[in-house]
């Protein structure tokens, strides 16, 4: 027993690295040295090479123009006996017009009086954020020969890019038995000595020149990049568990997808430098899907490195799956919000890891536990003792007798599992904090625990209260599937509405985020090569997995049809066939659960969807009133030309053909109108009517045409939505929700509609 209870506190040691990355707080970058950034400077192209810069000699030159004079820091910096280090840490050309550099904040201040600069800021470290989610979500991995899985060729011939920790390339999840070679249009290379690449793992960078790093280049030591590469599309792995629990054969979403791994991140974060290196490697490269499991707090696009990194991946062609972030409960949390990102909030799914505490009155309440000892005496009740204060530290146990008692503790903010143990207690159950609702996540302890929900815990507190010598008992009961609430939207899962444009409604889908089944440390420090894990990092990759497999049934889809196609054929029910629900287990709203949870097999069908091309965005840029230059650090050098937005046709936000609609009305009652355009990929012959359920407090939804037919594939029709105020006194506070869907046959073509009173 004293063994056992060792390598689990080694393995809560693991556990908790890994979720040190993923809630880790955003910081700026620290000084390397001295009083040296790594800024990222934008500049002009020059004006005489505007339209032809194409030489990287020329680009080199261009930007080494703006870096100081060096040698007087260099003699500075020599007599400081520091080591010399180049200024320029990238120069880039996919992503930004500009370059990554270590500066002084008065050699920026230098800079600013050249001509062609247009801006410069320190780079900031942004935050990180499975046996069965395929058959959870209908990929039907019981039987691989049906189903979406088969008519996707299970992602074959796909690339999947991932940036993050790097990866574990000797697990098993990344074996390419049944893989076939790297597609030919191919273009990237592999860091690993020796042949840790493979046709599964094709390529592997790193990119960790902004700071001083000492590591096993694109290898993964903290473990979140191994997670979210497996997800996305590890291969099939046979009898695969955590402690022998979610036992089956675990599988990516595209188990049969390649995979390009660039190493940006570390147990430090991810410098926003090394994020649009990694950017511009992919899309250089040929990647199919990038897949993004990190964020930061929330900027104007044109300040938001890893959006201008996603619109360039799209101008390639390039659909960018990003985490909405783990800040949730709390309103306006989410993050990568710029309408070309699919942005991924987490769920549940039914199944859970049982430890259900028995009371002395017989009760039950079903909790969550990965560690299920097979000697624990679950017929025996023990006595129930509850400390009162800040859950079970060991200040709050110091001074009470629970030698051989199950040890009630709430608040439980963190697993104090190892505090009970060392104060002698025999058992501990851990109440969620109020805000987490009913979100659980497995308990690693090193003595027999559970972690129930916060309604749980208030019924155990009633016991106790009512009785004067409570008693309890836990019962290990293993894998439980078959929860009908699921899904639900995980507490931590970050929501809308978006700071910078309320009228784009984020998240856009949900997906299973919460205890994952991924590749552990296959080391000494491990007892599984499988360990569970929460989060939206986990999230992000299932939709990552998901598009590839479109990408693969449907080659000439655009990313923004991609994204249509997941976000208008999600599910709004859950398994019990009621609306999906949040943490506590109330109705989610579109700014908690975006369109819904993600349907892939109904996704690989959508009938119609709503495309929209990188230069549909420039109206939407102009609308958001951003500078002509700032709006064109978003297009990059996209046509070679300024954008002069006094000679653009700007549009609102509601106004760009989104696949949802997000209107703001105001105390003037006029009367709004937008226009959405749907292609045809369905049937060429096709008639489409339409269903409305209008948000309560307007006067109502005008839309016309009231059917549409269609001829041929790829025929595009638009229709028109005016939202009506209502003519009552006493306007609405806060927003309501609707939707309208176009119905053919069993194709239903949802876009969710969110109205907010002012």
């Amino acid at each position: 027993m004293e063994k056992k209870c060792g390598l689990l506190q080694a393995l809560m040691v693991v556990t908790s690295l890994v979720f040190s990355l993923i809630f880790m707080p955003t910081v700026l970058a620290e000084e390397e040295s001295s009083n040296f950034q790594i800024y990222i400077v934008h500049v002009e192209k020059p004006k005489e090479r505007k339209t032809s810069m194409e030489n990287s000699d020329d680009i080199e030159s261009w930007y080494a123009s703006f870096l100081p004079d060096d040698d007087l820091n260099n003699n500075k910096r020599m007599e400081e006996g520091e080591e010399q280090e180049p200024r320029m840490v990238y120069s880039y050309r996919n992503v930004v017009s500009g370059f990554a550099a270590r500066l002084t904040a008065e050699e920026v201040k230098a800079m600013e009086t050249k001509d062609g600069f247009i801006s410069a800021r320190p780079e900031r470290i942004l935050q990180l954020q499975t046996t069965y989610t395929p058959e959870f979500m209908g990929l039907k991995k019981t039987d691989r020969q049906a189903g979406f899985w088969e008519k996707s060729n299970f992602g074959k011939g796909m690339i999947i890019g991932v940036l993050d920790t790097g990866i574990l390339p000797t697990h098993p999840s990344f074996s390419d038995l049944g893989m076939r070679p790297p597609p030919m249009r191919w273009k990237g290379t592999c860091e690993f000595n020796g042949t840790n690449c493979n046709n599964k793992i094709i390529g592997a960078k790193v990119f960790q020149t902004g700071k001083k790093v000492t590591g096993p280049g694109p290898f993964d030591v903290e473990g979140h990049g191994t997670h979210v590469a497996s997800i996305a599309a590890g291969n099939f792995v046979d009898n695969a568990n955590s402690f022998g629990n979610a036992k089956g054969t675990a599988a990516g979403m595209a188990p049969h997808a390649h995979l390009a791994i660039y190493k940006v991140c570390s147990g430090n974060g991810c410098p926003e430098s090394d994020i649009l290196a990694g950017f511009e490697s992919a899309i250089e490269d040929g990647v199919d899907v990038l897949s993004i499991s990190f964020g930061a707090a929330s900027l104007p696009y044109y300040q938001d490195y890893i959006a201008l990194g996603a619109f360039h991946a799209i101008q390639n062609g390039i659909l960018v799956s990003s985490a909405g972030g783990n800040r949730g409960p709390g309103r306006s949390t989410v993050q990568n919000e710029a309408p070309w990102f699919l942005t991924v909030g987490a769920s549940t799914v039914d199944r859970s890891i049982r430890a259900t505490v028995k009371l002395g009155s017989g009760d039950e309440y079903d909790g969550e536990s990965l560690f299920q000892p097979q000697d624990f005496n679950s017929n025996k009740l023990l006595r129930l003792v509850f400390p009162r204060g800040n859950g079970c530290s060991r200040n709050t146990l110091k001074d009470m007798d629970v030698e051989g008692k199950v040890v009630f503790c709430a608040p439980a903010v963190e697993n104090n599992a190892n505090a009970v143990l060392d104060a002698g207690g025999a058992a501990a159950i851990f109440m969620n904090p109020e805000i987490n609702g009913y979100t659980l996540q497995p308990a690693h302890p090193a003595l027999p625990t559970t972690w129930v929900s916060y309604v749980a815990g208030l019924r155990i507190q009633e016991y106790m209260n009512a009785h004067a010598y409570p008693k309890a008992t836990i019962l290990f009961k293993g894998t439980v599937i078959g929860d009908s609430s699921a899904p639900t939207v995980a507490a931590f899962s970050s929501r809308g509405p978006t700071k910078q444009n309320p009228g784009i409604m984020k998240p856009d889908i949900i997906g299973p985020g919460v205890n994952i089944l991924v590749p552990g440390k296959s080391n000494s420090n491990s007892l599984s090569t499988f360990n569970i894990i929460s989060g939206t990092s986990m999230a992000c990759p299932h939709l990552s997995g998901i598009a590839a497999l479109l990408k693969s049934s449907h080659p000439d889809w655009s990313p923004a049809t991609i994204k249509s196609a997941i976000m208008t054929t999600a599910d709004t029910l859950n398994l019990g066939e009621n609306p999906i629900m949040d943490e506590l287990h109330l109705f989610a709203d579109v700014f908690t659960a975006g369109a819904g949870q993600v349907n892939p097999s109904r996704a690989n069908d959508p009938g119609l969807v709503y495309d929209i091309q990188p230069d549909d965005y420039i109206p939407f840029l102009c609308g958001l009133n951003y500078p002509d230059q700032m709006i064109g650090l978003i297009l990059h050098w996209q046509g070679g030309e300024d954008i002069q937005c006094a000679s653009v046709n700007s549009i609102p936000a509601a106004q760009l053909n989104y696949p949802s609609f997000t209107v703001t009305m105001g105390p003037n009652r006029e009367n709004q109108t937008y226009t959405r355009t749907v292609t045809n990929v369905g049937p060429a012959n096709s008639l489409y009517t339409l269903e409305v359920l209008s948000p309560n407090g307007i006067g109502g939804l005008e839309i016309s045409p009231k059917e549409i037919k269609f001829t041929e594939v790829y025929q595009k029709v638009t229709y028109t939505v005016t939202f009506i105020p209502s003519n009552h006194t006493v306007r609405p506070l806060g927003y309501a929700q609707g939707y309208l869907q176009w119905v053919s046959g069993q194709r239903n073509v949802r876009s969710l509609i969110a109205v907010t009173y002012v």
